[in-house]
């Protein structure tokens, strides 16, 4: 069995599906890994190093492979070299990529989507959105210190002292998490907000004040069976709307990080709660390629309104390509063990797994979570 590590397309993209300690792993059991000459220099990984790790370096390692893995979702030209029966693991985002998911269908491809993967307890060390939103939530809080124009601590200085900096997290997911934890590290005082109560503890556990909004009774629910927050009604999200943008004002960071699967991201901050923003605050929106939670967001843009800086990161990971490969390539490597058996591939759609994760499969969509998605009758 071959598996092909192609290199990254998407202008800007510096991870890699495999780095060469996951990619010796598949070598040991007797797989042969081909990796795209340079497929691993942007994440600091050299053709040597795969070499020392038993891979061949090759100018094509998506012709003749059997399963083919990549972060970003294959292009039209890579499908059409994949061969019939060919399996392709990565970020598919089927919902918002309908034209890719069809021409997997056409050519016979089984694909793995790593944002359909079951959050269950079983499923965690595959689990690449939440390797990925920890990256994500980190680096943003790091790019909006830096943007600052003041300190983050609380500073004592001979001259007197400086009040720490306020910082609002919007969502609560791990990014946000993650988020909170790194402001708070940084000496921040920090507030959060998620439509889901369920977070509440896991936000105070850091440290972090609990923004707490009443909803709409039809809300009380406010997350999917998945654990995703799910979409309010307008009832609620006028409440919503009227306690973040009060908070909105008096801070002097604000990370963003709330998306529901399959739509287009809430916005959560309107212009004018901007417009009444400290001068010099800063927005870092990291739902920005969803359409943004800021209503001033411009995708891969920072742009400048009423003396506040809004970045609109979409490929913020990228910032971190060599953690964020190892980590990718660990949840891509413990996917592939539970389909791999004995240098086979076995997709046992009994369990829930294989079953989540797999978007196409003999012409068929086969995830129910994809299925909804795409409007498909579940049961089909």
């Amino acid at each position: 069995m071959i598996i092909g590590i192609p290199k990254e397309t998407r202008p800007g993209e510096t991870r890699v599906a495999f780095n060469p300690e996951t990619a010796q792993k598949w070598v040991d059991k007797g797989l042969e890994v081909r990796i795209e000459k340079s497929a691993g220099l942007a994440s600091f990984f050299t053709d040597e190093a795969y070499k020392e790790a038993g891979c061949v370096i090759t100018d094509n390692a998506i012709e003749g492979a059997d399963i083919i893995l990549k972060v970003n979702r294959p292009t039209p030209d890579e499908i059409k070299r994949m061969k019939s029966g060919a399996v392709f693991a990565g970020f598919l985002w089927p919902a918002q990529n309908r034209d890719t998911v069809e021409a997997l269908l056409k050519s016979g491809i089984t694909s793995l989507g790593m944002e359909s993967v079951p959050r269950i307890s079983r499923a965690q060390k595959m689990d690449a959105l939440s390797s990925m939103g920890s990256i994500a939530g980190y680096k943003a809080v790091l790019i909006g210190a830096d943007a600052l124009a003041k300190y983050m601590p609380m500073m004592m200085t001979a001259a007197g002292t400086i009040a720490p900096a306020k910082v609002l997290v919007l969502g609560a997911g791990v990014a946000g998490l993650q988020a909170i934890a790194t402001a708070k590290r940084l000496g921040a005082v920090v507030e959060a907000f998620d439509v889901r109560a369920s977070v509440k503890e896991q936000v105070e556990s850091l440290g972090a004040t609990f923004v707490d909004v009443p909803l709409a009774e039809e809300d009380q629910q406010a997350e999917t069976a998945g654990g995703y927050a799910k979409e309010l009604s307008e009832a609620s999200k006028k409440l919503q709307e009227e306690a973040i943008q009060e908070r909105v004002k008096q801070s002097d960071l604000v990370i963003t990080t709330a998306l529901i699967p399959g739509k287009k991201a809430p916005v959560l901050v309107r212009a004018s709660a901007v417009e009444g923003m400290k001068p010099g605050a800063v927005i870092v929106d990291l739902a920005a390629e969803q359409g943004g939670n800021c209503e001033l967001t411009k995708a891969d843009e920072v742009t400048e309104v009423h003396n506040v800086r809004i970045f609109g990161p979409t490929n913020i990971t990228a910032a971190l390509p060599l953690h964020a490969s190892q980590l990718y390539a660990r949840n891509l490597n413990n996917l592939l063990e539970l389909i791999i058996k004995e240098g086979k591939l076995t997709l046992d759609f009994e369990d829930e797994i294989v079953k989540g994760s797999t978007v196409t499969h003999a012409g068929e969509v086969v995830s129910p979570f994809v299925r909804a998605q795409l409007g498909l009758n579940a049961d089909a």
